[in-house]
């Protein structure tokens, strides 16, 4: 997919959400929304899938793509995707016009 990497040593991986770590048999199956996936070994076999049908695209609340994943290995996942994040963390961040309020009501302070 993205990266890959050997030798000794140590990886450092960026997860949200918690970490679960799947060992799947050989021939054993695990179709992921690819937003989920954070690694998995050498040896699985994987294929990028299109979400099929107009009401899992709209109403389905996942990605727009999934992975299947077929074994031996190992694979890790995170509970949160990224977009799920991002989205979270900019409902909590201020809006422009409560950030303009503040600065117009630290002025008018200024002046009064």
């Amino acid at each position: 997919m993205c990266c890959s990497g050997s030798g000794r040593g140590l990886v450092f991986l960026e997860i949200d959400g918690d970490r679960i770590v799947r060992e799947l048999r050989a021939g054993e199956e695990l179709i992921v929304d690819s937003g989920n996936l954070v690694a998995f070994s050498a040896l699985i076999a994987y294929e990028i899938q299109m979400v099929k049908g107009v009401g899992n695209v709209l109403f389905g609340g996942e990605g727009l793509f999934n992975t299947r994943l077929t074994g031996p290995g190992q694979v890790i996942l995170q509970t949160q995707n990224f977009g799920d994040m991002a989205n979270r963390v900019g409902a909590l961040a201020p809006s422009k016009s409560s950030v303009n309020d503040g600065i117009a009501e630290a002025v008018a302070d200024i002046f009064n």
